[in-house]
């Protein structure tokens, strides 16, 4: 939304806070107690709430009065840095928006002569640096928010990568930008993955909701995976509740996106009842993978759709397949994501 003073509504807001911004604040209760937080409120309907100590990662997410993330039941919890072995990552799991898998490292554990890696690596129980906030200011024409840290994955004699990220909006905007920069900080060739755990949840997902995607597919290897993603079943249209599913049931498919003449793809969530649709544009240059888990169990109803370097396959068969990425020394790579929420049945 563009700002200008002659519209007459800038002379009559005291703060900016009446149209949105950013709001930080630290958590006195319960398993997150201590931990930092920040509301972004884009003045659109569209908040989330993003959490420092966690990667700058996002936890919920609203679209005016509707849930777009899923809560896992143990909902905001402290990082716990360097304890990531075998699944300890799921102890701590707090679903949200977006949680961050990496960044040497995505998918489930393995160990082998390179080392012991636990599920989905080490960077979202990592804190960030706090190194900027923007705030709006409606009466300098300015819309712009965003909040940017840093977070380091380092141990002495080993690996030292960085993740800076910027999670910005616009005032009046229904969207959400991450721009992230992973780089080298170390002496040695460094291997590198990284995935965008994005998770779902009611009400936006909700038997009937659509899930959207375009691309060839093909189901991970559990027979769970191979009932759900199969030719001639419908396993874009989320269901109800699944016994199936109870406990670790689960499945998943890997999928090569389709993308437009500038090499870009998007998946979403589409809540034809609600009149809500959320949309995710990702470069296939940056993420080339892109992966959709369904886990609809009584009380842990969730999909995600997880873009990435890689599918969740690990280290070690990346390694294999020779499509693990060696970042050296000082070298870095860039990734975008842009989040949208369409509340327009129209255009849905």
């Amino acid at each position: 939304m563009e700002i200008h003073e002659k519209e007459g509504w800038v002379d009559k807001i005291s703060n900016r806070s009446q149209m949105g911004g950013i709001e930080t604040f630290i958590s006195d209760n319960g398993p997150g107690r201590g931990s930092r937080m920040v509301w972004m409120d884009t003045g659109s309907g569209l908040r989330c709430k993003i959490l420092p100590d966690r990667a700058l990662d996002i936890g919920e997410a609203f679209m005016d009065a509707y849930g777009l993330a899923w809560i896992s039941q143990r909902g905001l919890v402290g990082p716990y840095p360097g304890r990531q072995r075998g699944a300890d990552w799921l102890r701590n799991f707090g679903g949200g928006l977006v949680t961050t898998c990496g960044l040497t490292h995505v998918g489930g554990p393995e160990k082998d002569e390179f080392g012991d890696r636990g599920l989905h690596g080490e960077i979202s129980n990592i804190p960030a640096e706090i190194e900027q906030i923007i705030q709006p200011d409606p009466w300098s024409g300015k819309s712009e928010m965003s909040i940017t840290g840093r977070m380091m994955q380092s141990t002495v004699f080993g690996p030292h990568i960085e993740l800076r990220r910027t999670i910005s909006g616009s005032i009046g905007v229904p969207e959400i930008r991450i721009s992230d920069e992973v780089r080298n900080a170390g002496n040695v060739s460094t291997p590198h993955m990284l995935l965008y755990h994005m998770n779902f949840g009611w009400p936006l997902v909700d038997a009937g909701s659509r899930i959207i995607w375009t691309g060839k597919w093909e189901s991970r290897d559990s027979a769970m995976d191979r009932k759900i993603f199969r030719e001639g079943h419908d396993f874009k249209t989320c269901p109800e509740v699944s016994e199936d599913h109870a406990g670790g049931g689960e499945a998943c498919v890997f999928i090569d996106p389709d993308t437009d003449d500038e090499d870009r793809y998007s998946f979403g969530i589409r809540n034809e009842a609600l009149g809500l649709e959320v949309a995710v544009i990702a470069d296939k240059s940056q993420l080339p993978a892109l992966t959709n888990w369904q886990h609809w169990g009584r009380r842990e109803y969730v999909t995600g759709l997880e873009p990435g370097t890689h599918h969740p396959i690990g280290q070690k068969k990346s390694r294999e397949d020779l499509s693990l990425i060696f970042l050296e020394p000082g070298e870095s790579r860039k990734y975008d994501l842009t989040i949208r929420v369409d509340r327009n049945k129209k255009n849905i």
